[in-house]
């Protein structure tokens, strides 16, 4: 998996992420049960910093193809 590759399911999983936490807010103040939405939220935060981290270390690619 290439840098650019990385930073794209980052940016997905912060969507993610970001979805839930409005839900488990919305949630909240409906007094409804949040906990596992906010949970959910905070696995899909982990996944979104793990591949931000992982984008760091992975090396760019030379880019092919023909320069015009």
């Amino acid at each position: 998996m290439n840098k650019q590759q990385h930073v794209k399911l980052a940016d997905d999983a912060v969507t993610h992420a970001e979805r839930l936490a409005g839900w488990a807010e919305a949630a909240a103040r409906d007094n409804k049960p949040a906990e596992a939405l906010a949970a959910a939220g905070t696995l899909w935060d982990s996944i979104a910093r793990t591949h931000l981290l992982l984008a760091a270390v992975t090396p760019e690619l030379p880019e092919t193809g023909s320069e015009s």
